[in-house]
């Protein structure tokens, strides 16, 4: 168990990694006339996607494996309400998908101001999903 839990956590950390940086990539690429620069943008933007999904499903799989290896865990408050942010990153990250493939078809019309408020949506659920699981509240 403690293996699988070891390898949640490396996933979950290599996911955070990508979440965090992405958006960081689109702000610069937001202020990038130039024809280089964009594909640049786009090359590390769309390699750094399919790491960060790489690491999203090793975190599923690891994760669920887990709740398998202790079916207690689904009755759980605490639990609940950590699967429930962990879709809304999932979500989030398709979300990123979707802008990614607006930054590389030249059709993104949000500001850098945009994507910096965006940066720190995984770290809001971040702080959301340690507390749930140190400190189990409910």
């Amino acid at each position: 168990m403690l293996w699988v839990k070891a390898i949640h956590v490396i996933f979950v950390v290599a996911w955070f990694a990508g979440l965090f940086y992405l958006p960081r990539l689109f702000v610069y690429h937001v202020d990038t006339q130039d024809t280089a620069g964009h594909d640049r943008f786009v090359l590390m933007e769309r390699k750094l996607y399919g790491l960060m999904t790489i690491a999203m499903i090793g975190t599923w799989v690891f994760g669920l494996a887990m709740v398998v290896m202790n079916p207690g865990y689904l009755q759980l408050g605490w639990m609940h309400a950590k699967l429930t942010l962990v879709i809304a990153l999932s979500g989030y990250q398709g979300w990123l998908k979707v802008n990614l493939r607006k930054f590389a078809n030249r059709t993104n019309t949000r500001s850098g101001r945009f994507w910096r408020i965006a940066n720190e949506v995984p770290a809001v659920l971040l702080i959301a999903i340690v507390i749930l699981v140190v400190v189990k509240p409910f």
